[in-house]
């Protein structure tokens, strides 16, 4: 009876182990999938919107400018500079 009790322990211990690093995995923020393939968000270089006038208020617009104006991988509205830009992220400057 022992030992059953063991390794229903050893057995429980693992199932929560296993579930905590799937979730570190999944939560880390760090990656992300895009057109297809894997990329990190570190390895981006970020240029400002060369087709993009005016305030940028929608991200969605930006994104959809950036990707099929400027052939980038993403965009997205941010404030620099007290300015509302649209940025286009590229896997290579």
């Amino acid at each position: 009876m022992a030992t059953k009790v063991m390794m229903m322990k050893s057995a429980s211990t693992s199932f929560f182990a296993l579930i905590f690093i799937f979730f570190l995995l999944t939560t880390s923020g760090n990656a992300a999938i895009k057109a297809g393939g894997d990329f990190m968000l570190d390895d981006l270089c970020e240029k400002a919107s060369q087709t993009w006038s005016g305030n940028c208020g929608n991200t969605q617009h930006c994104d959809r400018q950036c990707i099929n104006w400027e052939k980038a991988l993403h965009g997205a509205c941010h404030v620099r500079g007290g300015k509302h830009m649209c940025f286009c992220y590229f896997s290579q400057c």
